[in-house]
């Protein structure tokens, strides 16, 4: 004697197969969100905690620049003299910084990625080429 129920058509297993292809579907893509977001969520946290890093340092490079001409003022007799001496550094310094970087900036198109878009472009045409034939 047969348990089911005449009224509820039985699934076919071809119905089951596609429904259980579409729950895998929906599974990966609800997975995928939550790697999106949980990667997401890792980029903000690094990317604040790499901007505290860099706060500090800068915060540390601005006190050894001022506590540099500070104890030199303080330990030399002279002390607008030692100032003027830190000043005119700072400016040397900066000047030195300011060509040594202009001389290494370059501003140009990315010639890998001209090339490889040239090589692309050739490898398509000729497989259209040679698939019209």
């Amino acid at each position: 004697m047969s348990t089911a129920n005449p009224r509820v058509p039985s699934p076919k297993s071809g119905d089951l197969a596609a429904e259980v292809v579409q729950d895998v579907q929906r599974l990966i893509s609800l997975e995928m969100a939550l790697a999106k977001q949980e990667l997401k969520e890792l980029a903000i946290t690094n990317a604040i905690a790499a901007g505290m890093f860099a706060v500090a340092g800068l915060l540390l490079l601005l006190g050894i620049l001022v506590a540099l001409p500070v104890m030199v003022v303080m330990l030399v007799p002279w002390h607008w003299e030692a100032a003027l001496v830190w000043a005119v550094a700072y400016l040397v310094i900066a000047v030195v910084l300011a060509i040594v970087g202009r001389a290494r900036l370059r501003i140009a198109l990315p010639q890998k990625t001209i090339t490889s878009l040239k090589e692309t472009k050739s490898w398509a045409l000729q497989r259209m080429r040679s698939t019209g034939r």
